[in-house]
């Protein structure tokens, strides 16, 4: 979706992310601390593959409509709004 920001300030290293299927902040809450990547190809192979990968993390939600705020280890670009990420369902939280 975008960085975290208000009327007149923008915190980019806090990326908002709405969740496919995820309507509620209690909906919400299942994915906190779960894993997302960032994949995309960059122009130029490194390692044998134009492929690259940017982690990050869910860290709480955002709001009450299921958005959940995330941190990447590396800020998302601004191209990347909009685009889809993927959230792996590891760490379990569930015992």
């Amino acid at each position: 979706m975008g960085h975290r920001r208000g009327k007149r300030s923008q915190h980019p290293n806090v990326t908002l992310v709405k969740i496919e299927g995820v309507e509620s902040a209690k909906d919400a809450q299942f994915y906190l601390g779960k894993r997302i990547a960032y994949i995309y190809k960059a122009p130029t192979e490194k390692r044998g593959t134009r492929v690259r990968v940017i982690w990050g993390r869910v860290t709480r939600t955002h709001g009450g409509n299921g958005v959940v705020r995330s941190k990447f280890r590396h800020n998302i670009p601004p191209k990347a709004f909009g685009e889809s990420v993927r959230v792996l369902l590891y760490p379990s939280n569930s015992m």
